[in-house]
């Protein structure tokens, strides 16, 4: 990759990487730890706060495709910025839908312990795939 196109595909990894991190592994465990927070206040929070990360996030995402495609990257940079668009779009198109249905149930008043819903645990695993491809889509376009 070019010294242009490696720094700007790098950067914004980094920057996406920072932000998932910070959101999801940081913010939306705590907000439920603070004072007053119930699960209702939560996941409105959480709702809001996911919806903003996603925009951002596919902003990035179009921002890192432009600066790979600009350039000649390597195998590795190619797959591993599939491998990340590939979770996003998984995230976004499978997982989120089914979290907002079951946001909408739980913020109607359903008891959340009443009926369980695994959406949840796979959007954090699909967080920890996307986490490992960004730290390690990063190294690889720094690494030219």
């Amino acid at each position: 990759m070019n010294t242009t196109s490696a720094a700007v595909a790098g950067a914004v990894t980094f920057l996406w990487l920072g932000m998932v991190l910070a959101i999801s592994f940081l913010e939306a465990p705590l907000k439920f730890r603070a004072p007053g927070v119930t699960i209702q206040i939560g996941l409105g929070i959480g709702r809001m706060v996911f919806r903003a990360l996603n925009l951002v996030e596919t902003a990035l995402a179009v921002i890192v495709v432009a600066a790979v495609a600009t350039a000649t990257p390597s195998t590795a940079v190619v797959t591993l910025t599939a491998i990340t668009l590939a979770v996003l779009a998984g995230q976004l198109a499978v997982v989120r839908p089914r979290l907002n249905r079951r946001f909408d149930t739980v913020l109607a008043g359903e008891d959340p312990a009443r009926h369980r819903s695994r959406a949840h645990l796979y959007y954090v695993a699909l967080e920890l795939v996307k986490v490992l491809s960004l730290l390690t889509l990063g190294c690889a376009v720094l690494a030219r």
